[in-house]
């Protein structure tokens, strides 16, 4: 038997990377997928690359009536949602005297207001549905520390952390179970963001934050979107019922907590 046989799952931000690598990992342990994301057309190529037992929804997480709007839309196609992965975020970084409120403001109403809210409106189907459900919020290791550039995104995920403390000590009496992952530097295409800004602000070569930060992870290199997927599954599973509001780093021991 597979570990999320007849499950129902609503990954936001699934369209491409971490999101993606979740949705394949849910897939083959026998759940349904939501691939829900702002960019629709592109969750819909994911989808159908997918193949059986993913759907693309449009969302975004800003927008409250978007969220509603995906959650009945995945509550119709499945019958309900036995797991949330809140994936959906943003980054940016800027010397703390040159931070901007709208830079601010985009950090904020994704990572943490998109967070917040998603997880409100399926925490109410899952108390209704009244079978408990799994959360699962994304922090960074960028959560545990501030970084000099990096001011708005550290304390964005820093809230996502306390939200995932807050949400789980109170919704645990629904059965349901929030936790979190914190990874650590993980490659993908988001990189090329990353290391430009740190190219600029830091005055490095295109390609020098990247190598530096692979070599600085213990493990021995940056993690990869795989990487994240078994802690994902198991909070998604049974193995994980007495694990309550906790945040997992999976870094590569970039961070000890």
């Amino acid at each position: 038997m597979k570990r999320l046989d007849g499950k129902s799952a609503l990954i936001t931000g699934a369209a491409r990377g971490i999101g993606k690598a979740f949705a394949k990992a849910y897939l083959r342990e026998g759940a349904s997928v939501g691939i829900a994301d702002i960019d629709f057309p592109k969750a819909q190529a994911t989808a159908k690359e997918l193949g059986e037992g993913a759907f693309a929804l449009a969302l975004d997480v800003t927008d409250q009536v978007s969220i509603q709007t995906a959650v009945d839309e995945m509550v119709h196609q499945c019958g309900g949602i036995d797991i949330l992965i809140n994936n959906a975020a943003v980054f940016d970084l800027a010397p703390f005297t040159e931070i901007s409120l709208s830079s601010y403001e985009r950090l904020f109403s994704i990572n943490v207001q998109g967070t917040l809210f998603t997880m409100q409106a399926v925490a109410k189907v899952m108390i209704e549905q009244g079978r408990g459900g799994k959360i699962i919020n994304m922090a960074s290791q960028a959560g545990r520390r501030g970084e000099a550039l990096v001011a708005v995104y550290c304390a964005s995920k820093a809230a996502v952390i306390s939200l995932t403390q807050s949400a789980g000590l109170n919704l645990i009496r629904h059965g349901i179970h929030v936790n979190a992952i914190s990874p650590g530097v993980v490659d993908g295409e988001h990189w090329d963001q990353v290391d430009a800004l740190f190219a600029k602000y830091e005055e490095r070569l295109p390609g020098e934050k990247k190598q530096l930060a692979g070599a600085g992870v213990p493990y021995g290199r940056m993690g990869t979107a795989e990487d994240l997927t078994g802690m994902a599954v198991f909070l998604a599973s049974t193995e994980s019922d007495y694990v309550v509001a906790q945040t997992y780093n999976v870094d590569g021991g970039n961070w000890m907590s």
